[in-house]
């Protein structure tokens, strides 16, 4: 077996591991079912990926998401490690290849779905892969008591059947105790070592505001800073209308949501990354797999369904472990939005299934019928065409998603298919009817095997560029050849796509049941009270409020957060008070100062002590400082 600290050196350049990796690790060597929970940027990853490269055969890598299995595969090949993924959007042409690949090859790693792993095609090589480890990323999706439940990751334990003396590290940075619990039953470890890492981070300042106005408290907080940051927005509209009023203030800002074209999207990501636009509005779709050190602040505009998601996102900034601030803005209204969020995001059932009956007849889909592969999923011809409320019916999306009845993507990439569909006798009478098509026809047959019988990825440039055509002539025959049904054609895509894992059932009853939908509308409704009491809190640490969330009970007072600063050295000033009367300093001095002398003595005698002592605390804290001439001025960071 291969020595830990040289893989990690020689592969990922570190000299040591962090907190807890090291234990980790040497849990996966010893042949141990392993729990790991480590908070975001923690380095799971790494968890895994050492001692599979200390092992001899390949890890077997579990993960529900197509661009984050993605993004894994091409970092481990940059690093010179054979890696290989199994993505939904693949046909059964390109999964056997896959796998005769990892099969055949050094593959120390092989990224699946988990529903790939049902699959015969997957089983008939499980025993030909030499699988030594299998590790579940996001583990916290087999769970029902979790906010992120994925019935497919059920599934998973079946692996036990044919690999039943073959070690499971289960990866997450987000369970709460009950969670925690479920993984282990779910995924059927046996005597698990579990590990948790603190939630506690040190530099991580957390910090929430309740405003009069979040637009002006978000500028407030950016426009002294030249930084890298994150501003979480729950819509894409939303993250257009901030980056312009941002910009419009004179701070570089951007925005970046799942509708924008992968081009633009690849764009707008690098440009922050290099910090050629400091600032980007986001969705959540922003900052999954991202590796940027130097996030200064992530801010959240709107407030989060729940604290997993919240800290996940939370956590992007500051992983350098120099000082940084989570902050979270919030109106009264938003809390009022929350809780009737929870009527809105759980529709009655009768919808829910009609939604279902929609889409299988937009799709054509029959009673029994299956349609495994992925299509192109128009959402506005949808909801226009059957008349539905677009919120309630994205929230019967995801419910039937959860329940696996459907699969959506908002953005999948899909490159372009094709299969002849007339007989070859039709197709040699055609070519001498149309002699301007003969060659695209002679290009498909030679370039693609199997072609005449099976649907294949085809690439328009390859075509053009063995004809000496263009690329837009040769699309154009395509599509010519289409309408003329000797070829069933379909064009690169990079938009919404959907697929029914499942056959139709004869009955829509058996799609949801009532128990399952309550169950999951009071799991939802227990996770906003959470977040909302996060939100409001003036009576405890904010990271303790986190760690205690997570079931990490010796989290201590981080002396950082708003709360923990506005505690310290003023034993005579509650909170509020402090809060309130520092918020009134602030106000007083603007950009031009304040007399501090004239300001005092403007006072009531019962207020001078406090303000003082306030005064003398935050120059401790160097949030303000006084120039020769006596004026105070607040420094250019987030305020306390």
């Amino acid at each position: 077996m291969k020595n830990i600290f040289s893989i990690l050196q020689s592969y990922w350049g570190y000299d040591s591991f962090r907190p807890m990796q090291q234990e980790i690790v040497e849990s996966v060597l010893n042949g141990n079912d392993t729990l790991a929970l480590l908070p975001t940027g923690g380095g799971k990853s790494l968890c895994f990926q050492v001692p599979a490269m200390a092992m001899d055969g390949l890890c077997l890598v579990v993960s529900p998401l197509i661009a984050l299995m993605k993004d894994q595969v091409q970092a481990l090949r940059k690093r010179n490690i054979t890696a290989f993924a199994l993505t939904a959007e693949m046909n059964r042409t390109e999964v056997r290849q896959v796998l005769e690949a990892a099969a055949e090859s050094n593959c120390k790693f092989l990224y699946v779905s988990p529903e790939r792993i049902q699959t015969a095609l997957f089983q008939e090589f499980i025993y030909a892969l030499d699988i030594r480890l299998i590790a579940v990323d996001e583990a916290h999706c087999i769970s029902q008591w979790g906010y992120d439940f994925r019935p497919p990751y059920l599934k998973i334990a079946s692996l036990r059947e044919y690999l039943p003396d073959v070690p499971i590290i289960a990866v997450t940075a987000s369970a709460t105790p009950e969670v925690q619990q479920d993984i282990c039953a779910k995924l059927e470890l046996l005597r698990p070592y579990i590990f948790r890492g603190s939630f506690l981070r040190p530099a991580l300042s957390f910090r929430a505001f309740c405003v009069p106005s979040k637009t002006g408290k978000l500028i407030d907080l950016l426009r002294p800073h030249h930084v890298s940051a994150l501003v979480y927005c729950k819509s894409r509209k939303k993250t257009v209308e901030i980056a312009q009023i941002l910009s419009a203030q004179g701070i570089r800002a951007d925005f970046y949501h799942a509708g924008l074209s992968g081009e633009e999207r690849k764009q707008k990501q690098e440009s922050w990354m290099r910090n050629e636009v400091p600032v980007m509005a986001c969705t959540n779709a922003f900052g999954m797999g991202i590796d940027k050190s130097d996030v200064r602040m992530v801010i959240h505009y709107d407030m989060p369904d729940c604290l997993e998601n919240y800290y996940q996102e939370a956590g992007r900034a500051g992983r350098d472990g120099q000082k940084a601030y989570a902050i979270l803005l919030y109106e009264e209204k938003d809390i009022t939005e929350l809780n009737r969020r929870v009527e809105e995001r759980f529709p009655d059932i009768a919808f829910i299934r009609h939604v279902y009956r929609c889409l299988a007849n937009y799709f054509q889909l029959p009673v029994g019928g299956e349609a495994e592969e992925w299509r192109s999923f128009d959402w506005s011809l949808f909801i226009e065409r059957f008349e539905l409320p677009a919120q309630p019916t994205l929230y019967a999306f995801q419910l039937l998603e959860q329940e696996g009845w459907i699969q959506y993507a908002t953005r999948m990439v899909l490159s372009s298919r094709l299969v002849f569909t007339a007989d070859k006798e039709t197709l040699e009478r055609f070519e001498t009817t149309h002699p301007e098509l003969e060659p695209v026809m002679k290009a498909l047959l030679r370039g693609y095997g199997g072609i005449l019988d099976v649907s294949v990825n085809i690439s328009e440039w390859n075509i053009a560029k063995a004809l000496g055509w263009s690329k837009e002539l040769v699309t154009q025959a395509l599509h010519h050849l289409h309408q003329l049904q000797l070829v069933n054609y379909q064009p690169h895509s990079d938009g919404p796509q959907l697929r029914f894992p499942e056959s139709r059932p004869v009955s829509d009853e058996w799609l949801i049941q009532p128990a399952q939908l309550l169950f999951r509308k009071e799991q939802f409704e227990k996770r906003a009270a959470q977040m909302i009491n996060y939100a409001t809190n003036t009576t405890q640490c904010r990271s303790v409020i986190m760690g205690n969330y997570f079931g990490d009970v010796t989290t201590e007072n981080c002396g950082i957060c708003d709360y923990c600063v506005g505690q310290k050295k003023k034993p005579s000033i509650d909170y509020r008070s402090f809060q309130d009367l520092r918020q009134l300093l602030r106000q007083e001095a603007g950009t031009a100062g304040l007399d501090i002398k004239n300001f005092i003595q403007s006072l009531p005698e019962s207020e001078r002590e406090n303000v003082m002592e306030i005064i003398r605390h935050l120059m401790q804290e160097e949030e303000i400082v006084m120039n020769e001439f006596g004026r105070l001025f607040f420094r250019a960071s987030p305020p306390a």
